[in-house]
């Protein structure tokens, strides 16, 4: 199926990875022309975290009414979209196959591509869909729930894999601490709230492989914040949790730092759940400004998952791959590899 991408090309993005049922209308790679997201959050918090099926059972009742909203919202009949972009992967292997099957569905009924999208990738274009001037190339901090990547991106469609966790994500640490202290879930956003009553310079916690290379690890991190609770029960929680905060936040922004200076990058970007972070959005901001780079912050709502950033990338991979195969499956450990050589 031979494809004409251009300005005009108008994508459906569908995201289902996880506990947000999304869906978008993007054209032109960087043109929002509507988003909705249903979260299920209050699903999984009784659970303290996301239970797959669940999930998948949410997905199947929610993402054909969040379509049909986006597409009224855009004000577009199916005869005006161009292609249909989901989710292939990484994610919950039953989450990602209802986006991957209704967007085949949808692809096949309207006569349209259908493309494949790596979940990490959209990640990359978030911060572009909301600033059109962005400069680059620049480093990108990918940190969520599940993934702590730094990535240069030259040009869309274009990036090298620089550093990554070797343990345990930002963000699945931000969780695990959060439960640990009985703060609640989502994590991330529930840590944040505790430690802005709290001094980060209270307990000094270690920063892993701060000074070595551009790979991060949070596992120790996270066992020294339950022994200093085990060994000191009576410690201000507000405590705790800003001076973990404030070590997660540091090996980021040196690390980031590290990687842009390294590859003489114009600017750094965040993306993922845990770019949502205020301690963490104002330190790339100070960093930038002090390193004489660009910051490029998405808004909170683009940091999270949304199905925009799902359309964008889809754009770009019609427009460099043309449509996937479908036979495409559902790829819960896909990963996000360097396009040109390390």
């Amino acid at each position: 199926m031979n494809v004409d991408v251009d300005g005009d090309t108008l994508i459906l993005g569908i995201e289902t990875s996880c506990d947000e049922t999304a869906a978008a209308l993007v054209m032109g790679g960087s043109d929002i022309v509507s988003t909705v997201v249903s979260s299920q959050v209050e699903l999984h918090a009784s659970f303290g975290g996301v239970v797959p099926e669940i999930a998948s059972r949410a997905h199947l009742e929610l993402l054909n009414p969040v379509i049909a909203r986006a597409m009224v919202e855009a004000g577009v009949r199916d005869d005006r979209i161009d292609a249909v972009a989901c989710t292939i992967g990484p994610g919950l292997v039953g989450a990602l196959l209802v986006g991957v099957s209704a967007a085949k569905a949808l692809a096949l009924a309207w006569d349209v591509p259908f493309v494949g999208v790596n979940h990490l990738e959209a990640h990359l274009y978030a911060a572009m869909l909301e600033d059109p001037s962005v400069e680059l190339p620049v480093v990108v901090l990918l940190a969520s729930g599940g993934h702590t990547l730094l990535v240069e991106m030259r040009e869309p469609g274009r990036y090298r894999l620089l550093g990554q966790t070797i343990d345990d994500a930002a963000g699945e640490a931000f969780d695990k601490v959060a439960r640990f202290l009985g703060l609640g879930y989502p994590g991330g956003p529930a840590v944040e709230q505790v430690a802005h009553e709290g001094d980060p310079a209270a307990i000094a916690f270690p920063r892993a492989m701060r000074n070595e290379g551009l790979d991060v690890s949070f596992s120790g991190l996270k066992t020294a914040v339950l022994n200093h609770v085990r060994d000191h029960p009576d410690v201000d929680t507000a405590d705790v949790a800003a001076s973990f905060q404030a070590a997660v936040v540091d090996v980021l922004v040196v690390k980031a730092r590290r990687a842009a200076a390294e590859v003489d990058a114009k600017g750094l970007a965040l993306g993922g759940g845990v770019a949502a972070n205020s301690a963490l959005r104002e330190a790339v901001l100070d960093a930038c400004m002090a390193d004489g780079l660009r910051a490029y912050l998405p808004s909170r709502s683009m940091c999270t998952d949304n199905a925009a950033m799902i359309a964008a990338a889809g754009w770009h991979r019609l427009r460099l791959d043309g449509p996937s195969p479908l036979d495409t499956g559902a790829y819960p450990n896909l990963r996000l590899t360097s396009t040109e050589p390390t």
